[in-house]
């Protein structure tokens, strides 16, 4: 498989001209290039020979479409086609105070949380920094005319934690002043819970925003939906969500999907009050989004408005978070496997008629 020049940092791209024989300047026009998703034909002000000798090792774009679906909200739902052939999802998320995107970094995802479809087929490989970099360039220049992107969220398919070391770089690139220059405090990274890895984002100065996908105050019932649970309990992911706010002063959002009958109620509230008492933390209430072959179901939505005043009331800062691309295969997975699925179907149908 060719290289990717999405995957070069500004250092790394001088380290390619000059051994290209090219004058160190070039490395700032490749960059322009790169952040503005330029194919090769684009790249004008570039000597022929020297895109020719690019061609030969680095693939025009890290991603292609494949398909998408647009939601009658305005959200958009991608699903891209790698170099090599994977499929991954991305989303376009439409706001008043400023465009977001929602990226994926791994092809599927181990976590195996029972309420998402990312997972459906397991992990596949990790995403490099470049490819997920994409799914912000490739949408940033669609939606250049309509305000750009000016907020990314790691929320999509994959774990950005299990994928350390290409999370940090993506996001070095994409704050990068020669890059999209997005500001730190942009940048939203989900994680399920690694405890020792949300430490080590802290050392490592990360910024940004940093959202746990709890979904339960207790262990006992996070270990029914959610694999994850039988490896870090509740109390040891709330224990390194203290300390990553002790370092980098930086408040926390714990993500909690409201299953109806199951984590939503009375008692719920006030687990969830004595977990996080004292805890600089926002609850993000998402009214579950119901996937292809899960049984569970969202509670209604005025429950989930109760259930938020309720910890209200106890004295925690929660709000429940507007859902977008619900009507269009919202959840993350969705998309990629109605796509692969229906791609089987047709093959088979293929063989038969054979």
């Amino acid at each position: 498989m060719k290289k990717l020049l999405s995957d070069l940092s500004p250092e790394e791209l001088e380290r390619l001209v000059a051994a290209r024989g090219e004058p160190k300047y070039r490395a700032k026009q490749l960059m322009r290039h790169i952040v503005a998703y330029d194919s090769y034909s684009e790249y004008t002000d570039l000597p022929k020979k020297f895109i020719a000798r690019l061609e030969e090792e680095y693939a025009e774009r890290a991603l292609t479409e494949k398909t998408r679906v647009t939601s009658s909200d305005g959200a958009v739902r991608y699903l891209f086609e790698t170099v090599n052939g994977d499929l991954i999802e991305a989303v376009f998320l439409p706001h008043g105070y400023g465009n977001s995107v929602c990226v994926s970094c791994q092809v599927g995802c181990a976590m195996g949380c029972v309420f998402c479809a990312s997972g459906h087929y397991g992990l596949k490989r990790n995403l490099s920094a470049g490819e997920i970099l994409s799914q912000v360039l490739f949408i940033a220049r669609e939606k250049k005319n309509d305000g750009g992107v000016r907020k990314v969220v790691m929320m999509g398919s994959g774990s950005p934690l299990a994928n350390y070391d290409a999370t940090l770089k993506f996001v070095s690139l994409l704050t990068s002043p020669s890059g999209l220059n997005i500001g730190m405090r942009s940048v939203s990274i989900s994680t399920c819970g690694i405890p020792d890895k949300i430490d080590k984002l802290a050392d490592d100065g990360f910024g940004g925003a940093l959202s746990l996908s709890l979904h339960a105050p207790t262990d006992e019932k996070r270990k029914k939906i959610m694999r994850i649970a039988n490896s870090y309990s509740v109390n040891s992911l709330i224990s390194a969500l203290r300390r990553f706010f002790d370092k980098t002063g930086r408040r926390v959002v714990i993500e909690y999907i409201l299953i109806g009958g199951f984590n939503d109620t009375e008692s719920d509230a006030e687990a969830l009050k004595n977990l996080l008492k004292g805890l600089c933390c926002h609850i993000n209430l998402i009214p579950l989004n119901p996937t292809d072959g899960c049984d569970l179901r969202p509670c209604s939505k005025k429950h989930a408005y109760e259930f938020c005043d309720r910890l209200t009331a106890l004295g925690l800062s929660a709000t429940v978070r507007r859902s977008m691309g619900s009507d269009v295969a919202g959840a993350c997975g969705q998309l990629k496997n109605r796509t692969v699925e229906a791609q089987k179907k047709n093959d088979n149908e293929k063989i038969y008629r054979k």
